[in-house]
């Protein structure tokens, strides 16, 4: 999950520095098709369907197996439902399984997901790869506000003091963007294929952190209506994630080519939705399509995610997102990317603290009087994971 988190920030970041025209003149012309990057992600996640199918697959030749050494009579008592018992024992679960029809109910919160990636692959082409991820921790922020206003959640005195917190955090990180506008000089490397970062305006730089942050308001969304609309329902992740990635790649074969065709096409190659462009950047400049390897990179990091997720605590969890970051501020700073800003440091730092409040894995003083996290207190946390 580290690894694989660091790597789809890193590689489409990568794609973004790729010259696409004019490198050898004075304006040379990156690459910009963050509806393509979006698309990309939504492949990747229609792979999870291919892995949840084959675990079904193996756990059918499981339950098969053990019946036939059965006899008859016996396995007549024993043997599951058709589709395997994760798909019909609602017994077990507590709750109606999602099937048929009702999966369409995971429409919403792909056209959630859709808007938020896209708009996050947009930001990214304004501010650099450790920016943009400290940014994406302000989804606990909207989060959590949103649990309450939608949900009816009750967060106590110290989760409020940690959204606050966060709310500072993200605006430091952002100021340091804005302020330190001044990228790094360029410098060898043995990875001959990256390319230094062109120098960004204050404008730009604001605009970027403003892309981001609105992008975790659409992510907080997509949290809550899962939860509200789909949390009657059992369903498997791996299915949930795979059919969302179904339902993402549907919604731009439908929406794309109107767009295209009314609007892309009459903007010049340069516009986000000339996906005939992007079609052809994309699969015709090698360095793009190589990068572009995020499908099996995104399969890696949903499945190994959730099992990060299921099996251990909101520490490990916020120890892991942490860690990812640093990671990525480390390779861009090695790549001479970005250069080193301890207004970022300090802004990161004030974000991770509040993050690691409100998730429960560090307490506030008790002179504060905010109240503290209970052992084991998990009750209205788990909707704001991030």
């Amino acid at each position: 999950m580290l690894t694989t988190g660091s790597l789809n920030t890193i590689l489409n970041k990568f794609q973004d520095l790729q010259c696409v025209r004019d490198c050898e003149g004075p304006s040379p012309k990156l690459f910009e098709q963050p509806v393509w990057q979006t698309l990309t992600m939504f492949a990747g996640e229609c792979g999870c369907l291919a892995v949840y199918l084959l675990f079904q697959w193996r756990s059918a030749s499981k339950q098969n197996t053990t019946a036939d050494r059965a006899s008859d009579e016996s396995a007549a008592l024993i043997a599951p439902a058709e589709g395997g018992v994760q798909d019909g024992d609602d017994s077990e679960y507590g709750a109606p399984e999602l099937r048929g029809a009702a999966l369409l109910w995971l429409w919403l919160p792909t056209v959630c997901d859709l808007l938020a990636t896209t708009l996050m692959n947009v930001g990214l082409l304004f501010v650099s790869a450790s920016i943009y991820q400290m940014l994406r921790g302000s989804v606990v922020l909207f989060t959590g506000l949103f649990s309450t206003i939608f949900l009816g959640r009750k967060h106590p005195g110290y989760r409020w003091f940690a959204l606050f917190t966060v709310f500072v955090g993200v605006s430091i990180v952002g100021a340091s963007s804005v302020i330190d506008k001044k990228l790094a000089e360029p410098s060898y490397s043995f990875l001959t294929l990256i390319k230094k970062e062109p120098e960004e305006s204050a404008a730009t730089a604001l605009f970027g952190v403003l892309l981001v942050v609105l992008a975790q308001c659409f992510t907080a969304t997509q949290f809550v209506v899962e939860e509200k609309v789909i949390g009657n329902y059992y369903v498997d992740t791996l299915k949930a994630v795979g059919f969302e990635g179904a339902f993402g790649l549907l919604t731009g074969a439908i929406v794309l080519p109107p767009v295209y065709f009314l609007y892309g096409q009459y903007q010049g190659p340069d516009n986000y939705f000339n996906v005939v462009e992007g079609f052809h950047e994309v699969f015709e400049i090698k360095n793009i399509l190589y990068a572009g390897k995020l499908p099996f990179s995104c399969v890696l990091l949903v499945t190994y995610g959730l099992s990060v997720t299921q099996n251990v605590s909101a520490t490990s969890r916020s120890t892991i997102d942490t860690c990812r970051t640093v990671f990525i501020w480390a390779i861009s700073m090695g790549l001479g990317w970005e250069t080193f800003k301890w207004l970022q440091v300090i802004g990161f730092m004030v974000l991770i603290y509040g993050t690691f409040v409100f998730n429960d894995v560090v307490a506030l003083p008790r002179w504060m009087g905010l109240g503290a996290p209970l052992s084991g207190n998990g009750s209205d946390g788990e909707d704001d994971e991030i």
